[in-house]
């Protein structure tokens, strides 16, 4: 088993880190951008240089406010006949909306297709070879898939591309909702569970991925939740919406706070005020969950001051407990 499992771990958490288990990312917003100018009128809008992607590429890529705040945090992926483009829904409005209003459909035609297809997510060691069976993909090419590559399925419906939302070893499946019922009901028909909304938020939270509304919002600057990490800021690149902020926070300065894990012996809590050791709050928990893993963790926001291996204090109305900063992985 990969990793010892120190509290009750349900099935389908155990199945995550042994096995292999299925996620509906459906909700997901996925948007087609078409035509000669799709790369580059996206390259004008988010922050890496979509521009620069080779056919069947992927890379992560932010949109921002005119003041550099984050709408989107986006998977951008060209395929032979367009570009798509998905994120999370709860950013989905805020991304479709910022297209809407920016991009000449004249220039770049871009729908939402997000009713008519499917995304299919599929995680665990053994996500390749589960998938092989079902896509008429070989297992090999599927687990030396890098990051940055995508691949589609044999009968041309399914596009492929290596997902680490919940860790190394995932893959997300898009395409039409037939397409992607098939694979589904093949997937279930060879045992393979789909994860439930407990285990997923704990395999969420021990990722450390932030979310829209979540763990970031709509006044979150890019650097404070970790994103340039994450290759998803070109520092090279021409111009974007919102570039001034981020490029300045880059070459002259620095975020006043940034995402980090939390780990306590104690259950924590989103809302829990993090104090440093003279008592004073630098922080607040985004989100928490007890690990099977790790035991109690938390993504939260917290000054720069509070660097990995600080020791601190969680407050909860009366009650206050020790617990320690660690970088997100």
């Amino acid at each position: 088993m990969s990793g010892a499992l120190t509290r009750s771990a349900s099935p389908v958490y155990a199945a995550l880190q042994d096995q292999a288990v299925m996620l509906d990312r459906s909700t997901r917003l996925r948007m087609s951008v078409s035509g000669d100018k799709a790369l580059a009128a996206l390259g004008g809008l988010v922050t890496n240089d979509v521009a620069a992607l080779a056919p069947m590429g992927t890379m992560r890529a932010v949109a921002l406010t005119p003041k550099g705040r984050v709408i989107a945090l986006l998977r951008v992926v060209r395929r032979a006949d367009d570009v798509l483009v998905d994120t999370e829904a709860a950013a989905g409005d805020g991304f479709a909306s910022m297209m809407k209003k920016f991009v000449n459909p004249r220039i770049a035609k871009h729908v939402v297709i997000t009713d008519e297809t499917g995304c299919l997510g599929v995680y665990g060691p053994t996500a390749a070879a589960q998938l092989a069976l079902v896509v008429g993909v070989e297992s090999a090419a599927l687990e030396s898939l890098a990051p940055e590559a995508t691949l589609i399925s044999s009968d041309g419906a399914l596009t492929l591309l290596r997902s680490d939302a919940l860790g190394d070893g995932g893959f997300d499946l898009i395409g039409a909702r037939g397409a992607v019922d098939a694979v589904r009901a093949r997937l279930e028909g060879a045992g393979v569970l789909t994860i439930d909304a407990s285990a997923l938020e704990i395999a969420v939270v021990e990722r450390g991925l932030p979310r829209f509304g979540i763990e970031m919002d709509g006044e979150t600057i890019p650097q404070e939740a970790n994103l340039d990490q994450l290759d998803a800021i070109s520092f090279d690149k021409g111009c974007y919406t919102g570039q001034e902020v981020v490029a300045r926070i880059h070459f002259r300065g620095h975020v006043n706070r940034h995402l980090r894990r939390l780990k306590a012996a104690e259950p924590i809590e989103r809302g829990d005020v993090v104090l440093d050791a003279a008592g004073k709050e630098v922080g607040e928990v985004r989100s928490a969950v007890v690990s099977p893993r790790l035991g109690p963790i938390a993504v939260a926001m917290v000054r720069r001051e509070v660097e990995p291996g600080t020791e601190v204090t969680l407050r909860r109305g009366d009650l206050t407990f020790p617990a320690k900063c660690e970088a997100l992985a």
